[in-house]
């Protein structure tokens, strides 16, 4: 039986600094209507309605200008839902999609014309109901200058980098590349990613600590983590919320507010702190 997952805090508090123009959420999911897309049949999850206007809401609440919608895990490979949220939405929206590997070229075009600017591969430990690794696809898709986004598993950023600096595209890493914060910031894991953004084309998302520990809010085992990425590469960083935040039951939901805080303390610097909110997102996905 999919688990039903918990709706996400209705009441985003006020950050406490003020975000800049452009300000992008990186990382959200979509659901429904229910009555219009189905959940995959393997989907480990269902979900209550995340629609664009309760996104839009959590945004206009924080400071929040634009997103890039992942295609959920729950639908599948079903992109139908992204492309219709994208088609609606042209300015605010850009998308990450999950991706056949059989694909034709025609369906890369017409997604990239909607604004999908990547297809997300996650590691073979996360389950066979998703795209795993496929270097044939990657390329395809870098036909059409997509990026690849891509979600470890633990600690296995280290039997993957290698095979992802291999393919020809951009590569975007999930959620600190899921590594597990209580192994601290010289495991082999981190050295990994560090590795991987001095080639100057991957990037890494400053999304999704509650996936990288146990903890509740702050996340503090992840705070060492954060700083070191930013203060490698700050260039080459970007937020997101994870917004609804599926997969957290028994666990404290977030406050999207509260999560945009933990930048103050992971990003003293008020223009780095921009510049991973807007400028680098801007770059990475082609908003206006």
């Amino acid at each position: 039986m999919p688990l039903l997952n918990q709706p996400p805090d209705p009441d985003p508090t006020k950050p406490t600094f003020a975000l800049p123009p452009g300000a992008c959420d990186t990382h959200v999911h979509l659901f429904g209507p229910s009555h219009k897309y189905r959940f995959a049949s393997d989907s480990p999850y269902v979900s209550h309605d995340a629609l664009p206007a309760d996104l839009f809401a959590m945004q206009d609440a924080v400071g929040l200008s634009t997103a890039v919608i992942v295609s959920p895990g729950g639908y599948g490979r079903d992109y139908t839902m992204l492309a219709d949220v994208l088609a609606q939405y042209p300015e605010r929206l850009r998308g990450v999609a999950l991706m056949p590997d059989d694909t034709p070229s025609a369906a890369f075009a017409r997604l990239g014309k909607l604004g999908v600017r990547g297809l997300r591969m996650i590691s073979d430990k996360r389950g066979g109901h998703l795209p795993h690794y496929n270097a044939e696809t990657a390329a395809r898709a870098h036909e059409h200058g997509w990026h690849v986004q891509f979600y470890p598993h633990g600690t296995d950023i280290v039997d993957y980098a290698d095979k992802l600096l291999a393919l020809p595209n951009d590569i975007v890493l999930d959620h600190f590349a899921s590594i597990p914060a209580a192994g601290g910031v010289d495991q082999p894991a981190v050295k990994a990613v560090l590795r991987m953004l001095d080639t100057g084309r991957v990037w890494l998302k400053l999304s999704g600590p509650m996936r990288c520990t146990t903890d509740n809010l702050p996340y503090a085992a992840v705070t060492p983590l954060a700083k070191l990425f930013v203060k490698h590469a700050p260039e080459r960083l970007v937020w997101g919320s994870d917004w609804p935040h599926v997969n957290m039951a028994g666990r404290e939901m977030p406050n999207d507010g509260a999560l945009i805080d933990l930048m103050a303390e992971w990003v003293p610097d008020a223009a780095v702190r921009d510049r991973i909110f807007a400028h680098n997102a801007k770059a990475l996905y082609g908003f206006a």
